[in-house]
């Protein structure tokens, strides 16, 4: 049996964060839905505060934390504050949810990694949050990509590892 984890992370909207991690080494599964936010129960018309985030469920054994949150910094502009692409507002927010203090030095040391390597135009803005609770969208938005291959997205791989 494998020993999955778990990782959260959110960088604008989570149709295309979702498509291009589950296609990931190591990445067994992906669930899109909102977190971080203000009410329980949130929707895609009522999530206050809520980032549009997505669930990574991940084995370990194939790929580390470390690995995936360099990827996260490949695919999304973690220099601007709550916009990616042609998305605006908090919802759209740069953000990793931490769920122990080992996640928050790995993720301290991929912000190092990233800021050094000068590859973005500004300074890494991403927030680290408690992880709280994470709340799965609508399964409409579930694997929306691939239900819509044609749909908006604004994330691409846009350089090679920072590791």
């Amino acid at each position: 049996m494998e020993n999955l984890k778990k990782a959260y992370i959110a960088g604008g909207c989570f149709w295309g964060m979702e498509d291009l991690f589950r296609m990931r080494p190591g990445v067994k599964d992906t669930e899109v839905g909102y977190l971080g936010g203000q009410n329980e129960n949130p929707t895609y018309n009522n999530h206050p505060g809520h980032a549009e985030a997505i669930e990574i469920t991940y084995n370990p054994n194939e790929t580390s934390y470390k690995e995936l949150l360099d990827y996260f910094f490949r695919v999304h502009d973690p220099t601007t504050v709550d916009s990616q692409g042609n998305d605006r507002g908090s919802s759209y927010r740069s953000a990793i949810f931490i769920q122990n203090e080992q996640e928050r030095e790995v993720a301290n040391e991929v912000f190092k990694i990233v800021d050094d390597s000068g590859r973005w135009p500004g300074k890494v803005v991403t927030t680290l949050e408690h992880y709280t609770k994470f709340w799965p969208a609508e399964e409409y938005h579930q694997d929306y990509l691939i239900k819509s291959p044609n749909g908006y997205t604004c994330h691409f791989e846009r350089f090679g590892t920072f590791l």
